[in-house]
């Protein structure tokens, strides 16, 4: 159930995400090579892949944290091996699984 709701959550925010360029003429490259991307995310927060998930789309969605959850992104690599950056955030917190599947 948790990793539904997470799948879920990362997929709504996936898709109300705008796309990289904004009214303004301003673009924001959040997108690039998963290992530059995961490199990058490594380096700077120490985070690292903590769980995934694939979409309908075929998109391959990870979330990464800090060991501390003071930080979290969420990354979508799509089938052709684009991987962008769709969410990021700070307090990241791990729900306990539960054993029973709700319906």
């Amino acid at each position: 159930m948790y990793y539904r709701i997470l799948l879920l959550s990362a997929l709504l925010i996936f898709a109300v995400t705008p796309t990289p360029g904004g009214a303004d003429g301003t673009e924001e490259n959040n997108c690039g090579n998963r290992n530059t991307i995961l490199s990058f995310l490594s380096s700077k927060y120490s985070e690292k892949p903590i769980a995934m998930g694939v979409a309908a789309n075929g998109g391959l969605i990870e979330v990464l944290s800090s060991n501390e959850g003071s930080t979290f992104t969420i990354v979508v690599t799509m089938p052709k091996g684009n991987t962008c950056m769709v969410a990021a955030g700070e307090g990241w917190e791990l729900l306990q699984a539960s054993r029973k599947p709700q319906i």
